[in-house]
């Protein structure tokens, strides 16, 4: 568990511009202290001390704005960024090396028992506000838009925006060169999939426009 601990720290100061110190860092980031009350919580989860777990949680509630239900499975490295709103449902499973941003919901979408809750892989961004709702599968190295509600399973190496989210670029990785430890956290670089219809639309009417005067020129010509 200390090493896991480790890792967590060491993920604030890889993906956190705003950490000086490791004091700076264990005394004033609640993200860091919602992940440990939760690893906490999670031992007597899985001693199946459910009440004992599930106060510790609300406790760790109370104090950070970060719901973490005790049952929820997180890998190392694991960062969340400000914190406030975040929700983390019972069967969540995340991997290593994943960053939640302010306001993102890993929820269910009913009243069925079992695996209900999102599992994410290793090497993911969730951005602000993002909600992932149901047990899809979000593929390693991928990246969630701020606001996107994901409702599907989503593919490796993807980035997904929209209501509902659609997995908008695929990355084509060279495995052999791959740094699977490194986030990428650039979740404002976002592809605009209305935006670049909208352009190629305007490219065909240009173009349409130019045939049609064209056409209109040779038509004069013939008839004058």
């Amino acid at each position: 568990m200390f090493g896991i601990i480790r890792e967590d720290l060491k993920a604030i100061f890889e993906r956190d511009p705003a950490a000086k110190s490791i004091l700076e860092v264990i005394f004033c980031y609640p993200g860091f202290h919602a992940i440990l009350m939760h690893r906490i919580a999670h031992g007597f989860y899985k001693l199946n001390l459910i009440f004992i777990a599930r106060v510790i949680s609300q406790i760790n509630r109370f104090l950070t704005g970060i719901e973490i239900h005790p049952g929820a499975k997180i890998g190392k490295g694991f960062f969340i960024d400000h914190g406030m709103g975040v929700v983390i449902g019972e069967t969540a499973e995340i991997g290593d090396n994943v960053t939640l941003y302010q306001g993102v919901t890993l929820g269910g979408t009913g009243k069925e028992k079992g695996k209900r809750h999102p599992t994410l892989g290793n090497n993911i961004v969730v951005g602000s506000g993002a909600k992932v709702l149901g047990p899809v599968n979000i593929g390693d190295n991928s990246k969630i838009g701020a606001g996107a509600v994901v409702l599907k399973d989503v593919p490796p190496n993807s980035t997904v925006v929209g209501i509902p989210g659609k997995a908008v670029v695929r990355k084509k990785v060279n495995f052999s060169d791959a740094d699977f430890t490194k986030v990428d956290l650039d979740h404002h670089l976002l592809p605009d999939p209305v935006a670049d219809m909208m352009r190629s639309l305007q490219k065909k009417i240009e173009t349409l426009e130019m045939r049609i005067a064209f056409l209109e020129k040779e038509l004069n010509s013939k008839t004058g």
